[in-house]
């Protein structure tokens, strides 16, 4: 399955708020929609699940309009949306027949997906008496219960300990497994580079950059280079002393020296400079930026 959106567009009012969404998603991957608070991402994600319609523009799914009476998706807020004074059982039952299962099939699969995540003792408790986590872990039950085609899950791992944290990521690994089309939307990068083989950033209601991870960390660490070395001080002192109009930043971490150059074919002048501190020099690298840094730089001056 391939999910896309064609030039989307939606204001409120006088206010735009979408200018041409255009992203693709596939099923057996998780895309990483990222964006600060106002970038789009949720007007985006609202009119792909058909909560209203968008001003222009199209939702299409291996190329025809989505149609959602056929396709199941399912959906974990960043507010979660469960009725906390209702037995879990209850409520998940109830979910399960909203979304088109009978009250049996609806019963197994909640009893199968308690069992994985390990809250089968509170099938009969009301909501409200659990722990964040685990009425974290009831939510994305609710979620995945009707077996849904598109999952979208915003900010999943919020709040939650180690333990939990885990069981979550087990389950959605094997969501990701059975080629469900995955939307996967966090701040916190580092679940997005472990879930997610692509990633779109928005700002200002449109896409900004968007590709495979590792494909984009390569092409923006060309000019960037790490030099792990026994004596850093001395030798960044050195290289700014010779190179002073090669090196845009240098700085230390540790026993590691990081520079921003100011092209890539550089490179090689800070490597020949090198040659007499070889005997304490441990590596010389490419530096490969956090998605964190990428995310910063396509978004801060867009606000």
């Amino acid at each position: 399955m391939k999910l896309t959106t064609v030039d989307l567009y939606k204001s409120f009012g006088d206010k735009p708020v979408l200018n041409g969404v255009n992203l693709t998603a596939e099923g057996g991957k998780a895309l990483g929609l990222l964006g600060r608070n106002g970038a789009g991402k949720t007007t985006t994600i609202r009119i792909i699940m058909r909560v209203f319609s968008a001003d222009s523009g199209q939702v299409l799914l291996d190329g025809e309009p989505l149609d959602t009476d056929k396709i199941k998706i399912g959906y974990l807020p960043e507010e979660r949306g469960l009725y906390p004074k209702k037995e879990v059982m209850t409520q998940l039952v109830y979910f399960g027949e909203l979304a088109g299962l009978s009250k049996k099939q609806a019963r197994s699969s909640a009893e199968r997906l308690l069992e994985k995540l390990q809250v089968s003792q509170y099938a009969n408790q009301k909501l409200e008496t659990l722990s964040k986590g685990n009425a974290q872990k009831i939510q994305l039950a609710a979620t995945l219960l009707a077996d849904p085609d598109i999952v979208i899950l915003d900010e999943p791992f919020s709040g939650l300990d180690p333990v939990n944290a885990m069981l979550l990521k087990d389950l959605i690994k094997e969501t990701i497994a059975k080629g469900k089309i995955v939307f996967f939307s966090s701040h916190q990068m580092n679940y997005i580079e472990e879930f997610c083989d692509d990633i779109a950033i928005m700002s200002g209601g449109k896409i900004v950059l968007s590709g495979n991870i590792d494909d984009i960390k390569r092409e923006y660490a060309r000019a960037e280079i790490d030099i792990a070395a026994d004596n850093a001080a001395s030798i960044l002192d050195y290289l700014k002393t010779v190179h002073a109009d090669r090196i845009v930043r240098g700085e230390i971490e540790g026993d590691t020296i990081h520079l921003k150059l100011e092209k890539e074919s550089d490179k090689a002048f800070i490597f020949s400079s090198l040659s007499q501190f070889a005997g304490e020099i441990k590596s010389f690298g490419d530096r490969e930026p956090s998605l964190n840094e990428i995310f910063v730089k396509f978004t801060e001056d867009r606000i």
